[in-house]
């Protein structure tokens, strides 16, 4: 399964959004984007994850990144996750998880000692000119967004 490294051009993706919008990528080139990719809404993982950039969110902010969530939830679902975590950032579905699998975020992975196919907790950072800055894959859920900020000298 191919991964992104840094350096490459980030494919570009139009994505529904719970907001009943959509998001473009290149519609952000210009801006540093953090993109992470999560399994499922209103789980306990994706929940804390969420809810660590949720938190983080004017510290990034300030530093000049825009933080988007992509799941394979539809749109309502993310919608309904958006409300219960009081989310303040952007959630995109993936349904058919195209933009996933082309951004090495679904693939096989190993779950409980048994390889299944799924979504890859996984986190991207696109640079202004829309190339990958850094990626990060097999990330946790617990303590990955201070360990991103670390990464990208914002401590």
């Amino acid at each position: 399964m191919p991964r992104l490294s840094p350096g490459d051009l980030a494919p570009d993706f139009t994505l529904p959004t719970a907001d009943g919008g959509t998001v473009t990528l290149s519609e952000l080139r210009g801006k540093r984007v953090v993109i992470f990719f999560f399994p499922a809404a209103m789980t306990p993982g994706c929940t804390t994850q969420a809810c660590d950039f949720r938190d983080s969110l004017d510290h990034l902010h300030e530093a000049g990144y825009t933080v988007l969530g992509i799941s394979p939830d539809p749109v309502d679902r993310l919608a309904e996750f958006t409300a219960k975590a009081e989310l303040t950032y952007p959630l995109a579905s993936d349904a058919d998880r195209a933009v996933l699998t082309e951004w090495g975020a679904y693939g096989e992975k190993k779950l409980y000692g048994k390889v299944v196919q799924g979504v890859i907790r996984s986190t991207v950072v696109v640079d202004e000119d829309g190339k990958v800055h850094l990626a990060q894959y097999n990330v946790r859920a617990t303590g990955h967004v201070a360990k991103l900020r670390r990464d990208l000298g914002l401590t």
